[in-house]
């Protein structure tokens, strides 16, 4: 584990805060920010870091006040908007014997908030405030959890720490966790940080700098452990060209995947939920697919049941994908997912207190899916929440490898804990209210000829509605102005460029691949690209008149022709708008 604690680097974000900010406070957000932005320390939303120190409220009178993360917010981002003002001394009250559950505690947190804020404070938010330090620092370290999340965990944790930690088994996060933590501290001497199976590392200091590095430190110790006791390796036995294989299989079968991991619609009569796919895919991955044992160890619950809500409890795998075969292919795809559908709803009746179904549950799929020779296929309604998933499921590939890897047997979650942070109303708060005007958030959309006037004018419109879209047009700097432009006000994961000449079909094809790969498939296309040609009859030139049928005519016929392919194996329906304006 590296240290990244730079001042240099500490000046430049000081001066980014806003004025009035006091130094502690701008060390824990910039320290924050660095947790954050290592994967194996903390991901999308998960972990939480805290700061006490007496302040205004909203009259001006001083209170003493904990700052805490607000809940989903992303520590590698982390601003000071990102951070809630509650009231120490009224959190420190529930350190009594009475309990809360969720909708009472988010209520009591609205009572006790000192500033208004938009989100809710972290559900961890008493774990902060029942300890007395000034920092605090709760993440995933990756080389952590992969000693506690295995069948020989104490054994293992006592061998890897020099320094006095608590350990405790998991606990549901909010009162009761708060409170065991802080149990476990003052019972500890000298204790340095506690280590919560199934959950995390919780690391305190006087100043944000030591919190830091006492996480690194506990992070590190775990991470020489690993690596001393690595006693069978998975042998990588692929290469580039096997990789460079995969990548041109998904492409291929994508679309058809994507159709298979979508939810059926609603019985209102509205259309089927959105879905984006973003690929995993490396020599390592491919091998440790190759590995029966392996495959066991992979297939398993998340690390942390803080990432429920966003790979589901267990993923999908396809033994012995027929990828020659498309149609057997696809039946491989739903038995898989009707086992995994089947294993999903038994698990749901098995913890709901009456036996019946969530809603939510009724159309559940897997947001995760493993295919050997293809990789790892991950789901969300957008690219950006798909490659959330994808992160999580990377760090947990790394720490699942390094479990086998070094002797153990992963350990899964149990059931309850499993229901109990998939369907906790607090959990689900993180998923953000999306705007669905019209039913479009999420929707993939292609839209030729989107450098021109109406082109850039329907990629707004589309991108306000929360589409997401791939601008296509001739390569060249009116497209990147377009795509550079939309960027900055949607963001990256919203617009690509897709450099297209609609009179070419093999640029076509690569065209709707590249739009596959970036997104996982179409669900529109709006076609606009066109040229005009003025002219008398006298005067016309026929192979300008040729060049605009190829453009108007030949080019709709192809890129309609191209989508329907598409659409077609995707088998969930498609939608093209066609702009007559040429």
């Amino acid at each position: 584990m590296k240290r990244q604690w730079n001042d240099e680097s500490l000046r430049e974000f000081a001066a980014t805060c806003p004025t009035g900010t006091s130094a502690p406070f701008i060390e824990q957000i910039f320290a924050t920010r660095l947790l954050g932005g290592d994967p194996n320390l903390a991901l999308h939303g998960g972990g939480n870091t805290s700061f006490k120190e007496t302040s205004p409220d909203i009259l001006g009178e001083p209170v003493e006040t904990l700052f805490v993360k607000a809940s989903g917010c992303d520590m590698a981002t982390a601003t000071m908007g990102d951070f809630v003002a509650l009231d120490l001394k009224r959190l420190r009250w529930l350190d009594r014997e009475m309990e809360l559950d969720d909708s009472a505690m988010a209520a009591f947190f609205q009572t006790a908030t000192v500033l208004p804020h938009p989100r809710q404070p972290s559900i961890e938010t008493l774990l902060h405030a029942f300890l007395p330090f000034v920092c605090i620092d709760h993440t995933h370290p990756s080389s952590i959890l992969a000693l506690t999340n295995r069948n020989d965990a104490e054994k293992c944790i006592t061998e890897a720490f020099t320094v006095p930690v608590a350990v405790l088994p998991y606990a549901t996060v909010g009162i009761g966790c708060g409170r065991a933590v802080a149990e476990a501290v003052r019972t500890t001497p000298g204790c340095k940080g506690v280590i919560i199976r199934h959950h995390g590392l919780v690391t305190w200091g006087a100043t944000a700098r030591e919190a830091y590095e006492t996480t690194i430190e506990l992070a590190a110790h775990a991470r020489s452990w690993l690596e001393t006791h690595r006693t069978r390796n998975v042998t990588v036995t692929h290469d580039a060209a096997t990789v460079d294989r995969a990548k041109k299989r998904y492409r291929t079968l994508a679309p058809l995947i994507r159709g298979c991991l979508t939810p059926q619609p609603p019985s209102d009569g509205t259309r089927r939920p959105a879905l984006s796919m973003v690929h995993c895919i490396d020599p390592v991955l491919l091998s440790l697919l190759d590995y029966p044992e392996a495959r066991r160890t992979v297939i398993s619950t998340p690390l942390t049941p803080d990432y429920i809500i966003r790979v589901g409890r267990l993923p999908a795998l396809i033994e012995q994908p027929a990828l020659d075969d498309i149609n057997a292919f696809r039946a491989q795809i739903f038995a898989a997912c009707t086992a995994w559908r089947d294993e999903y709803t038994a698990f749901v009746r098995r913890c709901t207190p009456d036996q019946s179904i969530p809603a939510v549950a009724e159309t559940a799929l897997p947001r995760v899916l493993f295919i050997p020779g293809i990789g790892v296929i991950c789901s969300g309604v957008s690219v950006k929440d798909a490659r959330i998933t994808a992160d999580i499921t990377a760090q947990a590939l790394t720490v699942k490898q390094a479990v086998f890897e070094s002797g153990g047997i992963y350990r899964n979650l149990d059931d309850d804990h499993c229901y109990n942070m998939e369907f906790r109303s607090y959990q689900r708060m993180k998923l953000t209210t999306r705007s669905v005007e019209g039913g479009l958030y999420g929707r993939i959309v292609l839209v030729t000829g989107a450098a021109g006037a109406i082109g850039s004018g329907i990629c707004a419109g589309l991108l306000d509605r929360g589409c997401q879209v791939a601008a296509s047009d001739l390569p060249g700097a009116a497209l990147d102005a377009l795509v550079n432009e939309y960027t900055g006000r949607f963001g990256a994961d919203r617009i690509t460029a897709i450099p297209m000449d609609v009179t070419n079909e093999e640029s076509i094809h690569e065209g709707f691949s590249r739009i596959v790969e970036q997104f996982g498939g179409l669900d529109a296309m709006v076609v606009n690209a066109g040229i005009a040609h003025v002219a008398t009859l006298t005067e016309m030139d026929i192979d300008a008149f040729r060049k605009l049928e190829r453009v108007n005519t030949e080019g709709t016929l192809l890129t309609i022709r191209e989508a329907a392919k598409l659409f077609s194996l995707q088998n969930t329906g498609g939608d093209i708008v066609l702009i007559s304006t040429k």
